[in-house]
């Protein structure tokens, strides 16, 4: 029984080598950031759904494969390959439903998939991060990485932030988001504050009179706490927004950099990590990461529900802002160095198939 189970496994992990020797990942094309997409408009939604319901059978097929060899029961094998015949034609079928969504998301440059070989997405799940924000749908979000890389991706929806921006929040709430999104009196969490609690208000001479001073995590401390320039500007600086704890754990801190892929339309751009969001939701952008990703990015009703792939880099900032160029350049050197956007898009559709490994790490949060 045992003799079963290590010649299937070993079978599996041989067609694995040779299927992720076949795909490639176009990493010099770094295609990320305030480029433009290879087909920008282009709704590739279709082929993620087929490619990651293909990719789920394979896998529920080879898993119940893995079981029955376990436990004795005899299987029926050719010379040709470990794998029963059915098995073979689920994953031939699941590695051309990956292919045809990377051709959708990545044009030309997936065309290139068969000069260079990649390093597979084999990947382990770091945690499971558990969504249960007020309005937002109750569900797990496996964070994955690459064994022996600290980077780390995960996909979700994704929620607009403001803050920052010296327009994100008025006292008659007429700025760019929900005043209530910075907290309430006594309790202001996206407002520069003075040492009694008391918003800042701008004065003549700042952007835009009458608003308050909206903060980020991400600060300039060479500049005054009343300063809106301190901050990093959401309207101007795509920027990634992580739960505390969760970020800690895993090693990231603000300043860090990051790369976001809508799944649905092929986009993708460079960020930084700039603010601190609520210990039970993730997923959340600025608005200019959200223009970047072909996203409605009003903060009060924009947003996408799914589809949106977040690539993180820790401990690859120093705790600074950067203006948008450093940011698209160093971002830009670290996704070549982990396999490019290929290996992103490669990994979106076999992490989505995966369901969450019962005996992984939860966070498990509360409201802010």
């Amino acid at each position: 029984m045992r003799r079963a189970s290590s010649v299937l496994l070993a079978g599996f992990f041989l067609l694995s080598s040779i299927s992720a020797r076949a795909q490639q990942a176009s990493s010099n094309s770094g295609s990320a950031g305030n480029q433009s997409s290879p087909t920008p408009t282009q709704d590739c939604s279709r082929y993620f759904d087929e490619a990651r319901e293909a990719t789920r059978t394979a896998q529920l097929e080879r898993r119940a494969l893995v079981t029955q060899a376990e436990s004795g029961v005899a299987l029926q094998m050719n010379r040709v390959s470990p794998f029963p015949a059915d098995l073979q034609q689920e994953l031939i079928i699941a590695k051309e439903k990956e292919a045809a969504f990377n051709q959708c998301v990545l044009g030309p440059a997936a065309l290139n998939a068969a000069q260079a070989p990649r390093v597979a997405c084999s990947n382990e799940e770091l945690l499971t991060f558990q969504m249960n924000h007020e309005g937002d749908e109750d569900r797990e979000i496996p964070i994955w990485h690459v064994p022996g890389d600290p980077a780390f991706f995960y996909e979700s929806g994704m929620t607009i932030d403001a803050d920052g921006a010296p327009n994100a929040y008025h006292p008659e709430n007429i700025g760019l988001d929900d005043l209530s999104n910075a907290g309430s009196p006594g309790s202001w969490y996206g407002l520069a504050k003075d040492g009694s609690g008391e918003p800042f208000v701008q004065g003549p001479n700042d952007p835009f009179p009458g608003y308050y001073v909206s903060a980020t995590a991400l600060s300039d401390r060479t500049k005054a706490v009343n300063d809106p320039s301190r901050y990093v500007d959401a309207s101007k600086i795509p920027f990634i927004v992580l739960p505390g704890a969760m970020a800690r754990a895993i090693g990231a801190r603000p300043g860090d950099f990051a790369v976001a892929f809508n799944q649905r339309n092929g986009q993708s751009s460079y960020a930084i990590f700039g603010d601190v969001g609520p210990s039970d939701r993730i997923g959340e952008g600025s608005v200019a990461l959200a223009e970047n990703l072909g996203i409605r990015s009003d903060a009060r009703n924009g947003g996408a529900r799914r589809g949106i792939l977040f690539l993180v880099f820790p401990g690859s900032g120093n705790g600074s802002p950067r203006p948008v160029e450093e940011i698209n350049s160093e971002a830009a050197k670290l996704l070549q160095a982990w396999g490019g956007t290929s290996q992103l898009a490669a990994c979106a559709v076999q992490d989505a198939s995966r369901p969450s490994a019962s005996n992984q790490n939860t966070t498990q949060s509360n409201t802010r």
